[in-house]
């Protein structure tokens, strides 16, 4: 019983405090209340001034709410009391004592300047400064999205932490859209306190004179003082709480605590905390002047910058010292280097030259830091992670990639190679960072204009400072090193089929061996020659197929191997075996959106199709391939505003030429067969290619 009370303890708590408003309370519980009410309001401001992000303190809005009707309850009950019985007890009347110290007219002036600063300066400039939060942070969403997926597809995180990361997102959507309602709850409650306030004090004093027959001058000053007491007891946390919404909607930029952040930035400008020592003893020597206050500022500002000055400069020299250790230290004594001539006098040492990289990248000489780890260089690393991340999506571990710096490449370029020819090339600017340019974007952010080189996006070099501006107007901004290590993922992925060899397609089966002995010691090379596998392996990552299930891929090629098919006809049929598989890498949300082909169109693909020595191959006419190109120009479009990639939704006997064919055109286009999607997937199509009549595309043909 009593830990159910306890698990729903803050529904019972507003339901109480709910009931302030109609039942009376006794002085004595009001006092209590009425301190726990400051004691509250002083513990939320001390938890915003020590987090370091918005999110640690999540429960705010709604506490905001809670905290606020428990302040006006509490109003409530000591109005009822003001003006029912004149004694609201001990702490509504010694605050009030304490703001007039026996003058009224400054006692109130005291508090309508207090209740003034806390509506017009902290609570409307914390409810600007939420509004303009939330808006923000709502507009920033898609950037924030984009740059996950860079990161994901990068290799720089995982799926989990991707999947926190946008839970993170929108939670601070949500609380931040929150935070704009709440603090019209805010200024509310001080609107509410100064009606209380003329309540009290316009309806005491009738009730006093009136009622109870008193003078008009023991009347105005009993219970001036009792309101200006309750004005205060509720304004005190009101102003507390203000302050804590100011401070939670303004930790969007912020490392540590507040605490630390002050300390950390002050003392990282000793010049300006010297100038200004120097400025206010400067005006102490003026005539006229409170000389001895702006001495005593002066010396002890002055004498506080040259001590932090001091120390900034000692752990300067330590860190240079530190650095020149490394630099001299001993290295051990090499051998003088044999001259290129002599060094090719060896025929064996020409051979080395004729070795081939399966990937290799070459840097300009700007570059060398982002790639050197005694530097901070963190390229590896992040290959590293990239690497990891790709052999557990698709099955294949590529080779290692070979970095060196080249002077034949400007100093912001790179190069990257696949078997020895570049296959891509960039340049990137070190010490900016580069801003997708979003459809449309809330303002123009200065920079030099570039193309993104993985995705060929609309982009700018920017400069650090004007990174939270670019992100805030929602371009998604990228690091460097993030914008180089993506073009080598999407570069890795587009190629990988041509990294898979013979020695890798041996590995990976040995691999298989220890989970699978018997399935490979039946089909591998008895059945499947190693050839045949590579070949089929090749197939499904040159169309991006993960051939992680290794085993169903064997077991499929095994069943099929007999019957007289060749390394394509095999291909289908293991595609139609990872079916899970490829449903899941192109389908989202349950949905398929494709473009489909029309019963005429397939039977001429079909009837094109021609058999010769080599196999089967397509021998599509001219005018049936341009209807097909230019009808498939028209539905990419539609595909433009969604996330998922283009796809060719045809039957399985026509697949493979098709999608030989299609790919030619349109690289980015994945042709799939409707049995390679699984039952529980809803397929819409967003287009049909049809069979146009000839004298429509010839009109197609004139007006292109």
């Amino acid at each position: 019983m009593l830990r159910r009370i306890l698990d729903n303890a803050i529904a019972l708590f507003v339901v109480i405090v709910v009931m302030f408003l109609f039942i009376p309370l006794p002085p004595q519980i009001l006092d209590i209340l009425l301190v726990v009410n400051i004691g509250l309001s002083i513990m939320i401001l001390m938890i915003t001034m020590n987090i370091s992000e918005a999110l640690e303190f999540s429960i705010f809005p709604s506490l905001l709410l809670i905290t606020t009707l428990f302040r006006l309850g509490l109003n409530v009950s000591s109005t009822r009391m003001i003006l029912t019985t004149g004694d609201p007890g001990i702490v509504i009347r010694n605050f009030g004592q304490l703001i007039t110290q026996g003058n009224i007219v400054v006692g109130f002036v005291i508090f309508f300047i207090i209740v003034l600063v806390q509506l017009i300066v902290i609570t409307k400039g914390a409810e600007r400064v939420s509004e303009v939060a939330a808006r923000f942070t709502l507009d920033a969403m898609p950037g924030k999205q984009m740059a996950i997926d860079a990161d994901l597809s990068s290799g720089l995180i995982d799926e989990q932490q991707a999947r926190i990361r946008r839970e993170k997102i929108q939670k601070e959507a949500d609380f931040y859209g929150a935070m704009d309602g709440a603090t019209k709850i805010v200024k509310g409650d001080s609107t509410m306190s100064i009606v209380i306030t003329i309540i009290n004090l316009v309806g005491g004093i009738i009730i006093g004179m009136v009622v109870n027959g008193g003078d008009i001058g023991d009347v105005m000053s009993r219970y001036c003082i009792l309101t200006i007491g309750d004005g205060l007891v509720s304004q005190i946390p009101a102003l507390m709480i203000s302050t804590a919404t100011g401070m939670v909607v303004t930790r969007s930029v912020s490392d540590g605590s507040l605490n630390m952040d002050v300390l950390s930035q002050f003392k990282a400008q000793p010049r300006a905390i010297m100038a200004t020592g120097i400025i206010l003893a400067f005006l102490a020597v003026i005539p006229g002047t409170p000389t001895l206050p702006l001495m005593i500022g002066g010396v002890a500002l002055l004498s506080g910058g040259l001590f932090v000055g001091r120390q900034m400069t000692q752990q300067q020299a330590a860190a240079v010292a530190a650095e020149a250790g490394e630099g001299l230290a001993p290295e051990p004594a090499e051998a003088a280097a044999p001259s290129e001539s002599d060094y090719y006098k060896d025929i064996n040492n020409v051979y080395s030259l004729l070795a081939v990289e399966p990937i290799e990248m070459e840097f300009g000489y700007s570059l060398i830091p982002m790639v050197d780890e005694n530097h901070g260089g963190k390229l590896i690393s992040r290959i590293v992670i990239f690497r990891r991340q790709y052999a557990q999506d698709m099955g294949f571990v590529f080779p290692s990639i070979r970095l060196h710096d080249s002077s034949a490449l400007g100093t912001n370029q790179y190069v990257i190679r696949i078997r020895g020819e570049e296959v891509a090339r960039g340049e990137i600017l070190v010490d900016y960072y580069l801003a997708l340019e979003p459809p449309n974007p809330l303002g123009e952010i200065d920079g030099i204009e570039t193309i993104e080189p993985a995705y060929g996006i609309p982009s700018r070099w920017i400069l650090p400072e004007n990174k939270e501006m670019a992100e805030i107007y929602g371009y998604n901004v990228i690091d460097p090193l993030s914008v180089m290590l993506t073009h080598l993922s999407e570069t890795v992925k587009k190629h990988a089929y041509e990294l898979i060899n013979r020695a890798e397609t041996i590995q990976l089966v040995e691999n298989l061996k220890q989970s699978a002995p018997e399935l490979v010691e039946e089909a591998v090379p008895g059945v499947i020659s190693y050839a045949i596998l590579e070949k089929i392996l090749r197939n499904l990552l040159q169309e991006g197929i993960p051939i992680k299930d290794l085993a169903t891929i064997l077991e499929t090629a095994v069943d099929n191997a007999g019957q007289g098919r060749d390394v394509d006809m095999i291909t289908e049929q293991v595609r139609a075996a990872l079916s899970r598989t490829i449903t899941r890498r192109f389908c989202e949300d349950g949905q398929l959106r494709v473009v489909t082909l029309d019963a005429e169109m397939e039977k001429r693909i079909i009837s094109s199709l021609t058999r010769n020595e080599q196999g089967v191959y397509l021998a599509m006419g001219p005018d049936l391939m341009q209807q097909i190109i230019s009808q498939m120009s028209e539905h990419l479009k539609k595909f433009s505003d969604l996330s998922q990639t283009p796809v060719i939704l045809v039957s399985q006997v026509i697949r493979g030429y098709f999608s030989k064919m299609i790919t030619q055109f349109y690289p980015n286009v994945h042709v799939l067969a409707f049995n390679e999607i699984t039952n529980n997937v809803q397929i819409q199509a967003l287009g049909n290619i049809t069979v146009e009549a000839p004298v429509r595309a010839e009109r197609r043909a004139v007006g292109t």
